[in-house]
């Protein structure tokens, strides 16, 4: 029979034959390296039965999905070690997750992480054993007497929550047997480097009223090196956590009054104002206006855009007046009320309106971390009105201001094109529509992309930028939404050059995304050494001696009437001190000054990371400072 390859290709292959073979048929090497395979653009075993006309793409370990494959078996063997240790123990789920796996499990007697060294033990049997993994299927009734005999009650939950006519599948390896809707490896011996990483507790299902589950992390990979190079890079994050050196910095503050609302601090604010003054700078410039709409606007506003049937679980609501309210979550439906203020001309279009709006959502206590995840936070939106024939134009314009400011800061991003969702509203055509200018735009910008199938917002597609930071982490920071569906429902209009009212089609889009959240990614991204022009404090000037105090002062009072940052310590400690002291606040330059300096004019120049680079005169520094300061250079 013929099955057709991804590039295209026909190959033939004997009838009944699964993708292993068929892998075999392409060459033995891809056999060796495929762990799955795609069938009709389905995830499946190897062992997967091939039909007449079926497109066959083999998965190995360089493909995300392969690497997904491997770790979700990974898990299975941590369950099966688990089951042999703690035979007691009951099973809930073991999803993967970035970079890993986990696996919920109830126990009777609790674990530690000292205990791992035993699991890990127990695993590495299981893999040496390279058990056979074989999927099964089984009907609803069978599945629950099935679990029910192994007292795994999780397990039964789970089966009885599956809609009608799905397949219930099962995998097993030797004498450990799983509900699992696959796919997995073939076998246990392809697994070459994991590590069990942490433990935590979960309530089953996320619900609060519902068990605490002992939830164990670990991590896989296709070799050792990169498993080794996966846990320094760990260790390098530690290093730049953003809330251990956001309080050493005195950047901002998390308290217990107010868990997910963080604190800025004076030298917090200067870094988060010096972002919001560069987003002004390079708006105005594209030429965006801005505006400022309510926190808190009524319930009919929220349900006219949707947000209040699909939202509303993330939302703080109130009453005003009788009148149910909603703080905002979004900016969008308050700009959609802002254009409508005026009549509108296609001659006006586009319109293109920032807002750096205060929003607040709920996230779930478990969920916070530091400015990564808040529950209050800057959104840098903006929202373009714009024609039909202008889509492709402008979100080209936003692509490109995106990209300069992530190269500003030394990011390198990839793109991702999100397609539509289960719960999205509007017709069929309108989101073929959207989905294809968002592909045209990133085709005509050369721009590569991969799509992410059904991850778009309710009302639209979108484009995704996710930054690389210096440590190889991706952080998705950027968007552009493409919606027909807002201004149909704010009955949004404008008039055409034939007359007629139009509907006017809308980009949402933000760079930043959220500035608190991006600051948090520059402070692990720089290790809290921020260059020049984003430092809160650029120079710290240390006189040697009490006789210098008045020249240190004279020159930090200087350089601030300039527009520039600066402080000088006068305090009696010896310079020593006070150079580690400005050392470990990572200020970029230190200048040390004593009777030479103050006779000469001049200063001792100490830049971070270098150390001593030697004396210049007063005006010299200062005129170098400010050429680094405004052509925002990085070091």
């Amino acid at each position: 029979m013929k099955i057709y390859l991804k590039n295209g290709d026909e190959l033939e292959v004997e009838q009944g034959s699964d993708c292993l073979a068929a892998a075999s048929a392409i060459s033995e090497g891809l056999a060796r390296a495929a762990v799955a395979a795609k069938v009709n653009g389905h995830l499946v075993d190897l062992s997967h039965k091939l039909a007449e006309g079926d497109k066959l793409e083999i998965v190995t370990l360089k493909d995300k999905e392969g690497l997904d494959v491997y770790r979700h078996t990974c898990a299975h063997v941590l369950a099966q070690a688990l089951k042999t240790i703690y035979p007691t123990c009951k099973l809930a789920i073991g999803p993967v997750i970035d970079n890993g796996f986990y696996y919920d499990v109830d126990f009777k007697t609790p674990i530690t992480m000292e205990d791992f060294a035993k699991v890990e033990a127990e695993m590495k049997k299981i893999i040496k054993s390279n058990l056979p993994i074989e999927r099964f299927t089984l009907s609803r009734e069978e599945a629950i007497a099935l679990m029910s005999k192994y007292h795994e009650n999780y397990k039964v939950e789970l089966v009885q929550d599956l809609p009608e006519g799905e397949e219930i599948s099962f995998y097993k390896q030797g004498s450990f047997t799983d509900l699992c809707r696959g796919p997995h490896l073939p076998s246990t011996g392809k697994i070459k480097a994991f590590k069990l990483v942490s433990i935590a507790g979960a309530y089953w299902r996320g619900d609060e009223k519902k068990k605490m589950l002992t939830r164990i992390y670990g991590t896989a990979f296709a070799k050792k090196e990169e498993m080794d190079a996966y846990f320094t890079m760990l260790e390098e994050a530690k290093k730049r956590d953003h809330v251990k050196l956001g309080k050493e910095m005195k950047l901002f503050a998390l308290m217990s009054e107010g868990r997910g609302f963080p604190f800025f601090l004076p030298k917090g604010m200067v870094l988060k104002n010096i972002l919001i003054d560069y987003w002004r700078q390079i708006h105005r410039r594209e030429g965006y206006v801005e505006i400022q709409t309510p926190i808190i606007l009524n319930r009919s506003l929220w349900e006219t855009s949707g947000h209040w049937d699909h939202y509303k679980e993330n939302m703080y609501t109130t009453k005003i007046d009788g009148e149910d309210c909603a703080i905002k979550p979004m900016n969008c439906p308050g700009g959609m009320l802002v254009y409508k203020l005026t009549p509108h001309s296609y001659k006006d279009l586009p319109i293109r309106m920032g807002e750096l709006g205060i929003v607040h959502r709920h996230e779930k206590s478990g969920q916070l971390h530091g400015l990564m995840r808040v529950r209050c936070f800057t959104q840098d939106d903006a929202h373009i009105f714009m024609t039909p024939e202008q889509i492709t134009s402008e979100i080209k314009g936003v692509a490109r201001l995106i990209n300069e400011v992530y190269t500003l800061f030394g990011f390198k991003y990839h793109v991702e094109l999100s397609t539509r969702p289960e719960n999205s509203i509007g017709s069929d055509e309108d989101w073929e529509a959207a989905t294809a200018a968002l592909r045209l735009a990133l085709d005509e910008l050369k721009l590569p992309y991969v799509v992410n199938e059904g991850d778009g917002a309710f009302y639209g597609p979108k484009i995704d930028f996710h930054l690389e930071d210096s440590i190889g982490r991706t952080w998705q920071c950027g968007t552009i939404q493409l919606d027909f569906q807002l201004p149909q429902r704010f009955d949004a209009e404008y008039v055409g050059e034939d007359g007629q009212k139009h509907r006017p089609i809308m980009i949402h889009r933000v760079v930043f995304g959220s500035i608190e959240r991006f600051i948090g990614i520059l402070i692990e991204h720089f290790a809290g050494k921020f260059p020049v022009w984003l430092a809160p404090e650029q120079v710290k000037v240390l006189p040697v001696t009490d006789r210098a105090a008045e020249y240190a002062q004279k020159l930090a009072d200087e350089m601030n009437a300039m527009g520039l940052r600066a402080s000088a310590d006068l305090r009696k400690e010896k310079i020593g001190k006070k150079i580690l002291d400005a050392e470990l606040e990572k200020v970029p330059y230190k200048l040390v000054v004593g009777d030479k300096e103050v006779e000469e004019n001049t200063v001792s120049v100490r830049r971070r990371g270098e150390g001593d680079i030697g004396a210049m005169p007063r005006e010299a520094f200062i005129e170098m400072l400010v050429k680094e300061d405004k052509e925002k250079k990085i070091f």
